[in-house]
């Protein structure tokens, strides 16, 4: 199997091969019409399966005001738990990443000494990416954030969503499910990644691992890079943690081919993106490192675009974290 060239500091850069032909002809297919199509609904999941490793649950919580809804979906597996608890593996984008999986891969990670509990946190719907995820997965507003700006599109819920997170979800799961406090992973693709990572500096201990795939780290004119950074920096005081960042080769160029350049809101966004460097994703890994108590990786997939590395970045997480092995390179199955 190829894999893609991989580094970690702390440990030697270890180099793969580039992906194949076959996945960059893919990118033009069935993941980037995903992309393009935010309305895209889930169809038929590993939910519809028949499974004898893991079981299937789902719970939904509410805001305080009943204006906003969450789904949270559980796979579970049947075998004994640990007596410390089963590992708990968090996805956001829940519907999306679910569509990631499929049996196959479930048998491989119910294989491991330590099976995961698989936590889809997404939304009361089957939008595979709801835009209710801009206002959840962001610490602050944009400036042009308005009066007529669809609330869910509005910025600056991050804080509002742990809250949630810590006093409605944890305790249901823990109804459901005993997990290990000490093995608690958080994955998360562009927004998501950017919600992962100021979890990690405004959470401390809330997660043991963040995963961070293709992180939004442009958001309000790159904030996350300077002060949460240096608070993080100068507080952790040894505290342990696990980072994990990826993003796709192709995301340097920043092709706009397929964007609307009329449009005054993507030109908004591409001014946004562009107001950090092509490499601040590895640049961070490198200071992270450089953190008392932080073990700190970076990861990068040749030719990937932005959409893609979704997928990409799941799988390595499942591979770094769990153990199992390395399907960042296929499409939606490991056969």
């Amino acid at each position: 199997m190829l894999l893609t060239p991989y580094k970690t500091y702390r440990l030697p850069h270890l180099l793969g091969a580039a992906l194949t032909l076959a996945l960059i002809c893919f990118g033009s297919t069935a993941a980037l019409a995903q992309q393009r199509e935010p309305t895209m609904s889930l169809a038929h999941t590993v939910l519809d399966e028949s499974l004898d490793e893991y079981r299937f649950e789902r719970f939904s919580v509410a805001s305080a005001d009943d204006e906003r809804h969450w789904r949270v979906t559980l796979a579970i597996p049947t075998g004994a738990a640990p007596e410390a608890g089963f590992p708990a593996f968090w996805m956001l984008d829940g519907n999306a990443a679910l569509m990631e999986f499929d049996t196959d891969l479930l048998k491989e990670l119910a294989l491991q000494t330590a099976p995961p509990v698989l936590v889809f946190l997404g939304y009361a719907n089957d939008l595979r990416i709801d835009p209710a995820r801009m206002r959840d997965y962001t610490f602050s507003a944009l400036p042009d954030d308005n009066a007529e700006t669809p609330p869910e599109r509005r910025g600056g819920g991050a804080n509002a969503f742990l809250e949630t997170i810590e006093r409605q979800i944890r305790p249901e799961i823990a109804t459901r499910v005993k997990t290990d406090t000490t093995q608690q992973t958080l994955w998360g693709h562009s927004l998501g990644g950017l919600f992962a990572l100021h979890t990690l500096y405004t959470r401390t201990g809330a997660f043991s691992t963040y995963a961070a795939g293709s992180p939004s780290l442009w958001w309000a004119d790159g904030a996350l890079l300077g002060e949460p950074e240096r608070r993080f920096t100068a507080n952790n005081s040894a505290r342990p943690a696990r980072v994990l960042l990826s993003m796709g080769g192709g995301e340097r160029a920043r092709d706009t081919r397929h964007r609307d350049m009329s449009n005054p809101r993507v030109q908004a966004h591409l001014r946004r993106v562009a107001s950090v460097p092509t490499d601040s994703t590895e640049k961070l890994a490198e200071r992270l490192q450089l953190v008392h108590g932080i073990q700190a990786s970076y990861r990068e997939f040749p030719e990937l675009s932005h959409g893609l590395t979704f997928r990409a970045s799941l799988m390595d997480a499942l591979h770094q974290v769990v153990g199992i092995p390395d399907h960042s390179n296929t499409r939606g199955t490991i056969r």
